[in-house]
């Protein structure tokens, strides 16, 4: 590490500070304006070309996100080789950077929710590029320390797009395109990460796709001007003229569709974040959080010692066959995802896919219990195991990101993000610990966890098809329900409990 790297090196965080000091909001205009109006986008209007670029880019941003983690598989052979290290100290990488990732998630929500949704996504490229410095480190603990970094960017991106999208999209199509681009968004993450590396390792050794951080980065920054702020938050924070002109580009001109859009009264309430892990939410954060860290578990544990186990049980060269074939037909499950996420029932869909992961886990118990080790069985297991494990994380953020209040929806968001790499890492641990070797019984145990969080979700979570953000506040927490109706309807804001007044009633 020469002195000019390490200065180098200095001066990245150095811009990182100062850029984010920038990308500050103005606080004497929030103070002034505070009490202005909230607005939001119609959510009766149909999508438009505007609704359809926010979401491309958007796409774009979470295969770049998911990329980068994704990547760390593909390094390790040759980095292993490279420093002379063992596989084993060669996984303290993949371990830091997941630590990374969930402690991002929780710390770029707060970021989200304080200076904005869209400063955070640039905000977060702009480590992106930052951490493309990772090809170039000399040394294996060099690594570690810039991949936690690496983590630390990527973990807050996803909750943040999807945060952005449930307040941009109409609300009768908020549901389905976040699913679809939660399920097809990482899909695309994975693919690129492991084209990257079929194209490029080869030629320009495993340094290469560290390095990717750098156009990836430039590229969501490139692609800025799509990407608007919210304007819920925008609202929230006193920016009305800023709130306004973002609801033209995605409602049409505010003169002559002014039906499209309401104006409401809300004071802005005394928060605390606490409150997302009491009362009303209380039920609905334990859901979440149980059923992130059980898909964390059986994701970045459980499959990742499925091969080692099948070897054991005799499969031999069946087995990777068997995970190939598994993963194929798990594919098609995607649609059935998002159709019935929209169609029929929000909660209901999670709480079936997170039950039918506990059923899958079963299966593997049974089977060894009643010696049923066939690979038919095994098959059976393995592909209702794949398809639903991917349909809980294409519905779990999505879900969060409807279900928060606006003031603390990132911090959810990102908490709900955090806590399914959170139990990656208690699946990694278990798995050091031998905890996998009894598939079993290890099976048995991560299905209750399931089960319990199938119950709590189902007991506290709510239907969010088709409804507005403040209506599913208002579902949520009864003594505080805010503008559940539509613009032929008047909300009037008083100190005593809120009263709704219909054209009717003004008759």
């Amino acid at each position: 590490m020469s002195t000019t790297m390490l200065v180098g090196m200095a001066i990245i965080p150095l811009g990182l500070a100062l850029s984010s000091y920038g990308l500050l909001p103005s606080f004497n205009q929030q103070q002034i304006h505070r009490h202005t109006l909230h607005f939001h986008v119609a959510d009766n209007v149909p999508l438009n070309s505007e609704h359809w670029k926010l979401v491309c880019v958007l796409f774009v941003a979470v295969a770049v996100d998911v990329m980068k983690p994704a990547t760390l598989g593909f390094v390790m052979p040759g980095m292993t080789q490279e420093y002379g290290i063992s596989s084993k100290t060669a996984g303290w990488l993949a371990l830091v950077a997941l630590t990374g990732t969930a402690i991002g998630s929780i710390i770029w929500g707060s970021i989200s929710d304080y200076c904005g949704r869209r400063a955070a996504i640039l905000l977060s490229a702009l480590m992106f590029i930052g951490t493309a410095i990772c090809g170039a480190m000399p040394a294996f603990s060099w690594n570690i320390a810039m991949c936690f970094l690496m983590g630390l960017s990527a973990g807050g991106l996803l909750p943040i797009t999807f945060t952005l999208m449930a307040e941009t999209i109409p609300a009768n199509h908020r549901g389905w395109l976040l699913v679809t681009l939660g399920s097809i968004g990482t899909g695309a993450g994975f693919l690129l990460a492991s084209g990257s590396a079929a194209l490029l390792e080869p030629l320009f050794s495993w340094r290469s796709l560290w390095l990717l951080g750098l156009p990836t980065g430039l590229l969501v920054i490139a692609l800025n001007k799509y990407i608007p702020e919210s304007p819920r938050y925008l609202a929230r924070k006193g920016f009305t003229d800023e709130a306004r002109q973002v609801l033209s580009r995605f409602s049409g001109s505010l003169s002559s569709q002014p039906e499209n859009i309401v104006e409401e009264y809300l004071p802005e309430e005394k928060w605390e974040l606490g409150k997302l892990l009491t009362g009303s939410y209380a039920g609905i954060t334990a859901g979440l959080i149980g059923t992130g860290l059980s898909w964390g578990i059986v994701n970045f544990g459980f499959l990742l010692w499925l091969p080692t186990n099948f070897r054991k049980l005799g499969l031999g060269q069946q087995t990777d066959t068997v995970i190939a074939q598994a993963a194929i037909f798990a594919l098609p499950c995607i649609a059935l995802v998002i159709w019935l996420y929209h169609r029929w029932n929000s909660i209901y869909t999670l709480v079936l896919f997170v039950i039918l992961t506990s059923v899958s886990l079963l299966l593997f118990s049974v089977s060894q219990w009643l010696n049923l080790s066939s690979s038919l069985i095994l098959f059976l297991a393995t592909t209702l195991l794949l398809m639903c494990a991917s349909a809980v994380i294409a519905m779990l953020i999505p879900y969060a990101a409807e279900i928060y209040p606006l003031k603390y929806r990132g911090t959810g968001t990102g908490i709900i993000a955090g806590s399914s790499k959170l139990g990656g890492i208690f699946g990694a641990i278990l798995g050091v610990a031998g905890f996998y070797d009894n598939m079993s019984t290890s099976a048995l145990a991560i299905a209750v966890l399931l089960f319990v969080s199938a119950a709590v979700l189902l007991r506290s979570g709510i239907d969010t098809r088709g409804l507005r953000l403040e209506e599913i506040q208002g579902k949520l927490n009864t003594g505080n329900i805010v503008n559940t109706f539509d613009s032929s309807e008047a909300v009037i804001e008083m100190s005593s409990p809120t009263c709704y007044l219909t054209d009717e009633d003004f008759k």
